[in-house]
């Protein structure tokens, strides 16, 4: 991303997000409008790192340990929304979105699924819930650390058998991939389901990619977040340039994460298949 453009969305959210702030305070209202999320984002740190840089992604991972029941799917996504509405926040899809998500892979039944954005596990958590007994998850994930951190909380809801992380990116000149082919079997029309939880601004460049793989198949689900905040417009205009030719979206008005003053979009996009001439 141009780093002046990078820099005019920053201003853009501390705006935004400090005048939601002020007047969610003002007003006594009891919402989880944060200066953690302030904090979130705006850190630079994030952007190198895939991580805050507070250590809020490893004290979530010690709150899941102590006060999640192992073995307990529903506990542990129940004490990540606690951690991430009442104590600091996390960029996780939450608890109004990730019934989106939920109710999308139920409706497709997927048997392979693509997840671009692992962060710290939790959509993975409730992927997971919702998808075939006999399905497989595949998480891509810049940051190693937040990889690390996934499989510890998976572990932890006894489903880490079900998901794999894959450190990298789509973007990476075809090295990931060549690894998903290789070593995980991805080929022509196998993938049911893919979600993007990513940088926004590599959603569409990545759907590109994964279109031009081939793995898609007409009933591919595709569901994306946070496509009205921080927002992937390029992403919104080329589904909606594309509605009823190569796919057919639904878009579910919602709020980002853990609060209810910002407002939101989740897509839910189903692959109609390539055109013909």
């Amino acid at each position: 991303m141009d780093p002046r453009r990078h820099f005019r969305r920053a201003l853009a959210v501390v705006g935004v997000l400090a005048g939601a702030i002020a007047i969610n305070e003002l007003a006594g209202k009891p919402l989880p409008l944060r200066w953690s999320i302030f904090r979130s984002a705006v850190g630079a740190n994030m952007a190198k790192t895939g991580q805050v840089g507070d250590g809020r992604e490893k004290a979530a991972v010690a709150y899941v340990l102590a006060n999640a029941r192992h073995g307990d799917l529903d506990d542990v996504i129940r004490v990540l929304d606690d951690f991430a509405r009442n104590r600091r926040f996390l960029m996780n899809i939450g608890d109004e979105k990730g019934p989106i998500l939920e109710r999308a892979i139920t409706r497709s039944a997927p048997k392979v699924l693509l997840e671009v954005g692992t962060y710290c596990g939790y959509s993975a958590l409730r992927t997971i819930r919702a998808m075939p007994a006999d399905a497989r998850l595949f998480s891509v994930e810049i940051s190693p650390a937040n990889a690390a951190i996934a499989r510890q909380i998976w572990e932890h809801a006894g489903v880490a058998r079900r998901v794999t992380a894959i450190v990298g990116m789509l973007g990476d000149s075809g090295k990931t991939i060549d690894t998903l082919r290789r070593d995980y079997g991805f080929a022509d029309g196998t993938v049911d389901f893919v979600f993007l939880d990513h940088t926004k601004s590599a959603y569409l460049p990545d759907l590109q990619r994964i279109i031009e793989t081939g793995w898609l198949h007409p009933g591919t689900v595709v569901v994306a977040d946070n496509v009205k905040w921080p927002g992937a417009p390029d992403y919104l205009a080329y589904m909606r340039a594309n509605e009823a030719s190569l796919w057919q979206t639904i878009e579910h008005e919602a709020h980002v994460e853990y609060q209810k003053l910002v407002k939101d979009l989740v897509l839910e996009s189903d692959y109609l298949g390539a055109l013909t001439s």
